[in-house]
């Protein structure tokens, strides 16, 4: 049996129990990992949006400056030169005395809204202005 067991060390190769801890651990860091980089995604669509509201609210102020009065439509605000993230998309709405902005992902899991009257952005999954 010794003998055996000196013949095998003399061979290459892994043995399947090597084989299995390796795929242990592998398994375990993949389990560790997957979570985090989910959340890192959540993160850049929300940084996304809340960074287009901005961007589209300067852009409806220098409107208000330059002509004394809010985009009367979506259609005017879809006019301004507001450039939106990949998979983001903005709406528009004015009532009499302030404007509102919706921005969502494409799938509409994250939205954001921007209302002037409340004094900028307003937190997470917003479906309405």
């Amino acid at each position: 049996m010794l003998a055996r067991i000196r013949e095998r060390k003399d061979q290459d190769g892994f043995t399947l129990i090597e084989l299995l801890v390796v795929m242990i651990i592998i398994g375990i860091l993949a389990a560790i990992a997957i979570p985090i980089f989910l959340n890192q995604r959540k993160s850049a669509h929300d940084s996304a949006i809340k960074s287009d509201l901005r961007s589209a609210a300067t852009e409806v102020e220098s409107w208000y400056v330059n002509n004394q009065a809010y985009p009367a439509t979506n259609a005017k605000f879809k006019s301004l030169p507001i450039k939106t993230s990949p998979g983001v998309s903005l709406t528009y709405t004015l009532t009499s005395d302030h404007y509102c902005i919706l921005g969502a992902n494409a799938d509409a899991s994250h939205s954001w809204v921007y209302k002037s009257a409340d004094g900028g952005l307003q937190g997470g999954s917003v479906t309405t202005c």
